[in-house]
This record gives structure tokens, sequence and C-alpha cells, in this order.
């Protein structure tokens, strides 16, 4: 694996592993898909703007009856045009409830040895350590499963979901909704159902006096329904879209009133099916919507303007070749990032070869014998191959010994000579740490010279 040097501490929010957006310096924090918000705010906005203009011709019309009584609806048209277009801004601009994710796996307090199917590790970042995939947790009485997040490295606290798109794990997740392009959990759920209640009354709002504006022209003129129509194109228009985008927003609105009587989220409602079993975060209508509407919003977790040291946001693989990586427990781990920090605390210097070792040409000279058909064994290597093997094992948790074999002829043969057989081969043995010991043996043929590894 790559070593990596101290860096300038930098923002959290320019470090940050998730597939967010932010602008502002950090300030505002958007999912990979912002570029829709600026969609919806058109389609807001466009039609809100023209039925202002609408209601402005028309107060500025001589032959209108009434215009004392105009001032009010444009007025009123403005202020939900605006409060929908900040609501909009709000879920989407803000944090949603992410939870911070860790640099390393937790310590397991379970034994490492065990292989039942839910102790199995998916992406194989350490397989010497075994964690449960869920843990059971009670919550106002009843049992909850949580489940481990291989990619934030830590239990996801209940209710809470990792979002594939914004790649992150989110606090009473809901959804992530491309429209707002963001994610809706915790934090900005009440604004997300402010939002889509906010559009729905502005689009009845709309139809209903887009179709007075009509009925006006048909009486004053006249005339029939379709002669008036057709001398109001812009009115008519509006009626056409807000009938259309009603169904949407409206259906959505009550969807989630539901949603949130019944204290469920959408994740919940189409994953669980509480209607079938006890829903255990459900605490009565008046209970859930004060708990919505009139509870405090929980500060973020994450404070993405603090400064943080980049390598404390990367996560290192074992720096150990992958012979070994098996055979040597949790905490027999080097941390080459924190080297240099280690060295200090411990008052021992990590040595210069262990700093130089080139970590990444090693493993790639063990993956070409590997894909040659090379038989290979970690304790009998070649010429080569004994230059640049590196020992490493630990005392305790802050001394590192360190042995290097030697590249000469005479350390070589010395090292094979110690149980060499009266028949010209030699058995070797070598026990591996663990729970059981384990002998292998193996016979290599010894030349005058140079003894040749098969």
């Amino acid at each position: 694996m790559a070593l990596y040097s101290d860096h300038k501490p930098k923002r959290l929010y320019r470090v940050w592993k998730g597939s967010n957006r932010f602008f502002c310096g950090g300030r505002l924090i958007f999912g990979p898909d912002v570029a829709s918000l600026f969609l919806s705010t058109l389609l807001i906005a466009g039609p809100a703007i023209a039925f202002c203009i609408r209601m402005y011709i028309k107060i500025r019309d001589e032959n209108t009856k009434h215009v004392d009584r105009c001032y009010p609806i444009l007025v009123v048209g403005a202020i939900l045009s605006a409060l929908d277009l900040t609501f909009l801004c709000f879920t989407s601009g803000r944090d949603p409830g992410i939870v911070p994710r860790n640099s390393k796996p937790p310590e397991s307090d379970e034994a490492f040895d065990l292989t039942t199917p839910s102790m199995e590790w998916d992406n194989g970042r350490t397989p010497h350590l075994k964690l449960p995939r869920t843990k059971d947790v009670i919550v106002n009485g009843h049992c909850v499963k949580v489940k481990y997040c291989d990619t934030c490295l830590l239990y996801r606290p209940p209710r809470a979901s990792h979002c594939s798109i914004c790649n992150n794990c989110v606090m009473r997740f809901d959804h992530h909704c491309p429209w707002v392009g963001q994610c809706i959990g915790i934090r900005n759920y009440r604004f997300f159902f402010l939002f889509i209640s906010t559009s729905t009354i502005l689009c009845i709002y709309v139809f209903v006096f887009s179709w007075i504006n009509v009925l006006e022209k048909e009486i004053g003129n006249h005339s029939n329904i379709w002669k008036a129509m057709s001398h109001d194109i812009l009115s008519v228009f509006l009626i056409v879209y807000c009938f259309i985008a009603v169904w949407f927003v409206g259906g959505l609105t009550i969807f989630h009133f539901y949603l949130i009587c019944t204290n469920q989220t959408t994740y919940e409602n189409f994953r669980y099916r509480y209607d079938k079993k006890e829903n255990p975060y459900n605490k009565g209508t008046a209970r859930n919507l004060g708990e919505i509407f009139f509870s405090k919003i929980p500060p973020s977790l994450n404070k993405f303007r603090s400064f943080v040291e980049e390598s404390e946001h990367m996560v290192l693989g074992s720096v150990t070749p992958n012979f070994v990586e098996g055979r040597i427990s949790s905490k027999e781990k080097i941390d080459i990032e924190m080297g240099n920090r280690l060295a200090e605390d411990s008052g021992n210097s990590l040595p210069e070869i262990l700093r130089n070792l080139d970590y990444v040409d090693l493993e790639d000279e063990l993956k070409t014998k590997q894909e040659a058909g090379t038989s290979f064994d970690p304790f009998f290597l070649d010429e080569q191959d004994v230059k640049k093997s590196v020992e490493i094992s630990i005392a305790g948790d802050d001394i590192v010994r360190t042995e290097q074999s030697s590249a000469s002829e005479k350390g070589v043969r010395e090292f094979l000579q110690n149980d060499t057989t009266d028949d010209g081969m030699r058995s070797v043995q070598t026990s591996t740490p663990g729970n059981e010991a384990d002998t292998t043996e193996k016979n290599v043929e010894c030349c005058n010279s140079h003894p040749t590894i098969e």
C-alpha cells in the first residue's frame, strides 16, 4: 500500500469521502445530482412568475372591476412562491443527518475464528477480524437489528441507512430525492414536507384563480367559455400545468402525511411493512406530528469547515504482505500512516529499513510469481527475495523489532545447513502462530554453491 507523508491540515469538506458537493466554503452541502435543483427551481418559479405577471396585467387593465381585490391575490401568490423556493433550498442545501464514518473498523469483542455466515466480511479489508453483520438494539421495548456498514466502517444507528447515491449513512433515512438533489433524513425531512405541501397549495391556488380570470373574461366579453379561453392563453397554460403538477406533489404530500402520522419513513414503509407487524417508533398521531414539526432539529454531526489532517480520513489496508496477513492479529498491525507519531510517543524510532521499504513493488513481484504458476512459500524465497524479505514482529503495543535476512551466500548456506539430512535432502519445519501449531515440511535439494528452491 502507498505510504502517505505528512499533509497540511485541510478543511473536512475538502477531504470528504462521500459523493456530496460543497459550496460557499463548505457551508452548503448538496448531493451529487445537485443540477436537478435548477430544474426544480425553474418548474416552480416559471409558472409562479407567469401568474404574478398575469395578475399585474389584470390590475393595470382599465376594464378590470374590483381592482382592490387583485392586490391580495398577487401578494399571496408571491409569498407562496417565495416560501416554496425557500423550503426547497433548506431541503437541498443542508446536512440531512450524515453519520460520520470511521477511519478503521471497530475492535471486535467476538472471537476472530468464528465462521458463521453473519460474521463474514464482504470486502475482505481486514480478513483477520470477524464482526457480526447485525446487532440487536432495544428501541421502545422492541428488539431492532442494526446492520454493519462496510463503507462507513460502523454499525448504523436505528433507522439509519446508507445512500448509494451520496455514499453516506444518513440518520432516519427516508429516501434520496432526485428533484431536490439531496438525501431526505432527520435534519431536512421537516423542510421537505413543507416544500411539497407548499407546492401543492401553490398549484391549487394558481389553478383556482386562473379559472377565475378566464370566467371573468367570459362574463366581461359576453362570450362563451371557449372564446374567453382563446383570449387568455396564459391562464389556460397555468390551468393545464397546475392540473398535471398537483397530482404529483399532492399525492406525495398525502403519502408523507400518512407516514408522519404513523411515524414511518419511505424506506421503512416499502421494506418492512409495519401494517403487518408493530411499529416500534409509533408514539401515536399527536406525538408523531409533534416530533416532526415541533421538536428541535438535532445539530449536524459533522463540522465540514473544521481543519483535519488528511491522513485521518485515509483508510489504509495492511502494509504487510498477503501471505502473513491472516496470521497476524489486529494489534500486530503497524500503522505506517502514523509511524512517526508512534515513534515519538513510545520513544522508539521506526527502523529506516521499514520506512524505505517499497511494499508496492514487493506485492507486484509476488503477484507475478503467482501468475507464472511458480510454487511460492513465504518461508522459502529465492536469492533476490531473501534480499527484500523482512520479518515484522511486535513484542508489545509500542515495541517494534525487525530482522532482515542476509543476502550473502554464506548467510543462506548457514541457514539451510541447520537441519540438513545425510542423503542431501533437507527437512525444514515451521510453525505458524495461532490457537494450534501448524507444522509443514518441505524438502529442498541443496546444490554445491547456490541452493535452488523449488
